[in-house]
């Protein structure tokens, strides 16, 4: 019995086996039955010469009832442009004519294929085009194709770059960053417009000396991650945060200065170590500077000395703006967070006296024509430590997104300041021109229905003007962000 069972078992599988090989697709020459892609043109923006591409993909369809053969599918241009392609699970070896031969693809099926691209150094300044046909040739004779094309840039390429003297970087050419860049306690690094830097994951700038990056109206230093991608259709990596590492200025940095320039997409945009307070000279100067999209802090100054004039710090998963200790003085700025990533973000400004466990005596805070706003109903957080630790602080012409003080001991420190309420008609994102969450596209420029605009005045002895040096008044500004004056300014991302 039991024979006669194991017998009747092969027999079943034998069967199946045979059924499941003997398909009964047929296969067409005719000329009316083509292919369909998923894409007629793979795109890959914009990409640096040497460096391997990301890998991108699409479909290819056979809608027909039949199969159809495919005689062969190759590289028009052969290896002559970088271009990699693997055709459902074969790839087109550069070697043999960049091609593979003799494919099926059986009726109401598809194939799958996968584009890479490592194209050679195009020696100009300007980005080339880069492009291919990728031919599949029907067993039939017709030909059908889709296109790839790149735009190649030439780029410099550092890793573990180390500023030992001084040194002036000013070049029109993309410099990308492996691994870091840091600045010598000895060394002052000088950044100037046209300059872009793109830093890989790993990468940041680490400054122990001087940083001083001097960008133009118009002309800003960027400073971003190198993925030149996207991660969806709709999503540029570039809208990405945590692309980079930022800035770091450690306890032996000093008299920084950072004027017109983007930072964007990094883990923490600037970060001021604790050092010895020094009520005279600043350790850190912007002016003019976007400060964009963090999966850290925006900035972050400890016992510092440092003036903030006519910026935007925007979106990130911490604070946009924390002042812990030491001196602070901000004008005609925009702090606003609408970080998308995270439910549990941090608040556009906070300023306090302590920090864990530590003292950071607050010796004095000052804000002026500065829009504070955000999701939350509380933006703005003061944070008193230990009664015996100075907290001073004072805010003039600014909308603040948080309750209304109603304390007389705390009122004495505003001036001319609206509380904004998540119930106020003009509210939130509605000062600006375009928050588009969905797609990570934000325009900070302010909305013709702000309340913002006109609420600057000039303030006699504020102490600093547009240039973030030390003077006795803040001008009306507005070349670069905005100086609520009108819908002038604010980066848009």
């Amino acid at each position: 019995m039991m024979k006669r069972l194991f017998l009747l078992c092969q027999i079943l599988v034998a069967v199946l086996a045979f059924a499941s090989c003997d398909d009964n697709d047929s296969f067409t020459t005719s000329r009316s039955a083509v292919l369909t892609f998923s894409l007629d043109t793979v795109s890959m923006d914009t990409v640096f010469s040497t460096v391997p591409t990301s890998t991108y993909t699409f479909w290819v369809y056979n809608r027909n009832d039949d199969g159809l053969r495919l005689r062969q599918v190759r590289l028009r241009r052969g290896n002559q442009t970088g271009f990699r392609v693997n055709v459902d699970g074969t790839y087109l070896d550069n070697g043999m004519g960049s091609m593979v031969r003799d494919l099926e693809v059986r009726g109401g099926d598809s194939i799958r294929v996968f584009v890479e691209l490592t194209s050679g150094r195009n020696n100009a300044e300007t980005p080339q085009l880069v492009e291919d046909d990728l031919v599949f040739t029907l067993e039939s004779g017709m030909e059908q194709n889709v296109c790839l094309r790149a735009y190649s840039w030439d780029a410099l390429f550092f890793r573990d770059w180390v500023i030992s003297r001084d040194t002036v970087i000013s070049t029109s050419t993309p410099i990308v960053v492996y691994g870091g860049l840091r600045v010598d306690s000895s060394a002052t690094l000088t950044i100037m417009s046209p300059a872009k830097l793109y830093f890989h994951s790993d990468a940041g700038i680490d400054v122990y000396g001087r940083l001083i990056v001097r960008g133009a109206c118009g002309d800003e230093v960027v400073m971003r991650g190198d993925r030149t991608d996207r991660m969806f259709d709709y999503l540029p990596y570039d809208r990405v945060s945590g692309q980079w590492q930022g800035i770091h200025l450690y306890s032996s940095s000093t008299q920084n200065s950072i004027s017109y320039a983007d930072i964007h997409s990094t883990m923490d945009g600037i970060v001021c170590d604790s050092a010895a307070f020094d009520s005279i000279t600043p350790r850190l100067s912007l002016a003019n500077v976007t400060i964009h999209n963090c999966k850290g802090v925006g900035l972050a100054a400890y016992n510092s000395n440092v003036t903030l004039v006519n910026c935007q710090i925007t979106n990130t998963l911490d604070d946009c703006v924390a002042i812990y200790g030491g001196r602070a003085a901000m004008a005609y700025c925009t702090l606003a967070q609408f970080y998308p990533f995270e439910g549990d973000r941090g608040v556009a400004l906070r300023f306090s006296s302590k920090r864990g466990e530590t003292d950071y005596p607050l010796h004095f805070f000052e804000c002026y024509n500065t829009l504070v706003t955000g999701y939350a109903d509380d933006e703005v957080m003061g944070e008193a430590g230990d009664s015996l630790v100075t907290f001073s602080y004072y805010f003039a012409n600014c909308i603040l997104r948080t309750p209304a003080i109603t304390d007389s001991a705390q009122l004495v420190n505003f001036s001319n300041v609206v509380f904004e309420q998540a119930n106020d008609s003009v509210q939130g994102a509605d000062h600006f021109y375009n928050i588009d969450a969905d797609n990570q596209y934000y325009d900070f420029h302010l909305d013709s229905v702000s309340t913002a605009i006109g609420r600057a005045v000039v303030i006699e002895g504020c102490g600093i003007d547009r240039d973030g040096k030390e003077r006795g008044s803040l001008p009306d500004i507005g070349c670069y962000q905005y100086s609520h004056q009108g819908r002038t300014t604010a980066g848009r991302r």
